[in-house]
């Protein structure tokens, strides 16, 4: 059995090997009362923190005038891309910045590709990095899931240029609406190391059940509020 103690918010590590065994695809069933969830939890949350977005959306503009959101191509259900929203934590030229930092390299650039992410990345700005602590970044994503991109529960949302590195294990991610959380959100968070990501993506696509996505949602609460593994 999967225990998570989040009444207590002192979760313990979700450990993988806890997990019942695989029973196969989720029934149809299954998968309409994990949407019907998606919708409702999501419509709900939207509500209830849109003065928060707002805040938020008028620091960023203040911060340096650009938009307070970035759009990011992500791979969805069955392998279509879609625009990821989040909160813009980084400056407004960070692609460009990216491509200074990874030029003439070797280290940053292998750390780069090893992880998709840098340790200590100059490019995240003051704000940035508090709304990353607490997840706030990621709230817009929630207009991803009322659109049917995402899912509250599921695989974290890759690029294209990850695709090489799932291999015949795409397929599996693929099956799947990416999530907002999920086991790597809760076993770590940026602490985990990509394959381990990438394994946890891989096991919840092929074990989820709606008793699963409710207690990965429930531990993400406390995961959340102890900024455990955050960035």
């Amino acid at each position: 059995m999967l225990q998570l103690p989040y009444a207590t918010y002192r979760p313990a590590p979700v450990s993988l090997a806890d997990l019942a065994p695989p029973t196969g695809k989720p029934r149809p069933a299954g998968d309409a009362i994990i949407r019907l969830l998606d919708l409702t939890i999501a419509a709900v949350a939207l509500f209830v923190l849109a003065p928060i977005m707002l805040l938020v959306s008028l620091l960023i503009v203040a911060g340096d005038g650009a938009s307070p959101l970035f759009v990011q191509q992500r791979l969805g259900r069955g392998g279509s891309g879609f625009g990821c929203l989040k909160f813009r934590t980084m400056i407004p030229d960070a692609e460009h910045r990216l491509a200074l930092l990874l030029a003439g390299n070797t280290a940053t650039l292998s750390l780069w590709r090893r992880d998709q992410k840098l340790a200590g990345d100059p490019r995240i700005t003051p704000l940035g990095h508090l709304l990353r602590i607490a997840s706030i970044d990621e709230l817009p994503q929630l207009l991803n899931v009322l659109a049917g991109h995402m899912s509250l529960v599921g695989p974290r949302p890759i690029v294209a240029a990850e695709v090489g590195r799932y291999g015949r294990r795409f397929a599996t991610y693929c099956d799947r609406r990416p999530g907002i959380t999920g086991l790597w959100q809760v076993t770590g968070r940026s602490r985990a190391g990509y394959d381990r990501r990438l394994a946890c993506d891989r096991l919840f696509a092929r074990r989820r059940s709606v008793a699963l996505y409710l207690r990965i949602l429930a531990a993400t609460v406390p995961a959340v509020l102890l900024a455990r593994g955050a960035c």
